[in-house]
């Protein structure tokens, strides 16, 4: 009597594979939303909004900003150095505190009553700045007024030393300069340093979302994954051979994503150009991204093999979009230091490494030893959680 022998662990891997491949490329509208989704909306999107604040902008910097001023007419002089500098003063409403909270303004400026005798006696005259720090329409016009501000005090106290035969250079013991480290490609990428690590690391971590979702749960609920573990097949390899189709898809959908930024930066103009495009640094991004990758399809795998329908297992997607805004928040809320341990934590680790790509900032050795153990590790560990969830024998009942 012949015996049925258990095909391979890697001949069963490829065959589930294929097969799920195969299942998803019938249906051409969901493989394409998941393949050009991203590549087409995240380039879009960065840029589009690089360029939009390159113009507000230029235009905030460039056109005559309207200032109303309260007690004009006791500073003549400053009123008139204002002009020269772009900045035209205007009549203040009745309230300007109001005006201001309502918009109607961003800044306001209120000369003080004391200030005419306090300019003739050689003291200090009161001026005083008004505007919401919190609105940030208003950061460019209330640095372009404080800025005029400082010139005009510079100018006006030099003026008073050099007429009482002082050298100005006396009120000044200490010539402070600033010298910036940053480098270009740090600066070309600060706008970007925010929002880009989130959508590459979301793109990774969820990449594989409907494919897996649906080979698993998806297959439950249809029941055509009963006939599947039925077969002799090793149960490890079934889950692999879904879980290497998932991420086959993700990493194409997140290489088109990084092309389709690379393309986008090349024929953009300078606002677009804030991002390495090099084949160097995609290639970098894509070693980092790769561990998520592994780790959201595993997660995903066992969380819709525990799931009793699609829907269910859909409804984890909302939860799991917001765990990679976590370390964007913080590190936007409470900077810190690049510390070895941070590449232990996931999400956290994928941020720190892709800032460290977008700044064109070399990355030593233990820490992609430290970051490769940890992502790999977690990885390993949810793929077990998925094979003993498959080895249940009730996954295989729907409802």
């Amino acid at each position: 009597m012949s015996t049925i022998k258990a095909p391979g662990f890697f001949a069963t891997l490829l065959s589930v594979m294929r097969k799920e491949l195969r299942d998803i490329a019938r249906d051409r509208r969901t493989l394409a939303l998941t393949l050009f989704l991203g590549p087409l909306l995240y380039p879009a999107m960065l840029m589009g909004m690089g360029y939009l604040a390159e113009q507000r902008a230029r235009t905030q910097l460039e056109k005559e900003l309207e200032l109303p001023v309260v007690g004009a007419e006791r500073a003549p002089n400053l009123i008139k150095f204002l002009a020269t500098q772009s900045i035209k003063a205007v009549p203040a409403p009745d309230d300007l505190e109001a005006a201001i909270a309502r918009q109607d303004h961003d800044v306001g400026l209120v000369i003080g009553e004391d200030y005419r005798e306090d300019w003739s006696q050689g003291r200090s005259a009161s001026v005083e700045i008004l505007a919401d720090s919190t609105r940030r329409n208003a950061e460019i016009p209330i640095a372009r007024v404080r800025g005029v501000l400082d010139r005009y005090r510079s100018q006006v106290a030099t003026l008073r030393l050099m007429v009482r035969g002082i050298d100005p250079a006396v009120a000044q013991p200490v010539a402070i300069g600033t010298r910036d480290l940053a480098s270009a490609q740090a600066k070309r990428g600060q706008l970007l340093s925010v929002l880009l690590p989130y959508l590459l690391i979301l793109s990774s971590f969820l990449g594989g979302a409907y494919l897996i979702i649906d080979a698993t749960a998806g297959e439950r609920e249809r029941q055509s994954l009963e006939p599947l573990l039925a077969t002799p097949a090793p149960r490890g390899a079934v889950v692999s051979g879904k879980i290497a189709a998932a991420c086959a898809l993700g990493l194409i959908s997140l290489l088109l994503t990084l092309l389709a930024f690379k393309g986008t930066a090349l024929m953009a103009a300078d606002v677009a150009k804030m991002l390495d495009v090099s084949f160097a640094a995609i290639a970098k991004m894509l070693f980092i991204l790769l561990p998520m990758l592994l780790i959201g399809t595993s997660l995903l795998t066992f969380l819709a093999a525990s799931a009793k329908s699609m829907k269910e297992a859909q409804s984890h997607t909302v939860w799991l979009m917001l765990l990679p805004m976590v370390p964007t928040f913080v590190l936007m809320v409470n900077p810190v230091k690049s510390e070895l341990w941070q590449y232990v934590v996931p999400f956290l680790a994928q941020n720190q490494l892709l800032l460290k790509v977008i700044r064109a900032e070399p990355i030593d050795p233990q820490v992609w030893a430290v970051y490769l153990a940890a992502g790999l590790g977690l990885a390993a560990l949810l793929w077990f959680a998925a094979v003993h969830r498959y080895r249940q024998e009730r996954l295989a009942i729907s409802g």
